[in-house]
């Protein structure tokens, strides 16, 4: 099992940053792989960024450049640094864990996550 707890979410302005936390706590961290997803009202989950459990990255076109993923293994905690913020970022932000083993092939599906924590909310106003 692996219990996951997200925070720093907030209301921010076009063109800020924000910087989101993802804690893990039960089973061992350093061998999961890791990633965030959003969604938005009225719209499915999407992928926004992933980071394998030896640290390759992967991010989605909307996000490429401006968001950043990183893990701290010692800490049990995956980062998202949200730079240069837009409206259409406004989501509900989710933290998910997969231990599936064909997870590098499709890690930008939820399906392949077997752990998602809460939500934490960022909302971008104009």
């Amino acid at each position: 099992q692996v219990q996951l707890v997200e925070s720093g979410g907030g209301l921010v302005q076009a063109g800020d940053s924000l910087r989101l936390s993802c804690a893990a706590s039960g089973r061992t961290f350093s061998n999961i792989n890791m990633a965030w997803f959003r969604q938005a009202p009225g719209k499915e989950r999407e992928f926004v960024a992933a980071v394998s459990w030896n640290g390759n990255t992967y991010y989605a076109d909307s996000v490429k450049g401006r968001f950043t993923i990183s893990r701290y293994n010692a800490e049990k905690t995956v980062y998202l640094q949200l730079n240069s913020l837009k409206p259409e970022d406004t989501a509900v932000y989710y933290c998910a864990a997969s231990l599936n083993v064909y997870w590098s092939t499709s890690y930008y599906s939820p399906a392949k996550y077997n752990y998602w924590g809460q939500g934490t909310q960022v909302t971008v106003s104009s």
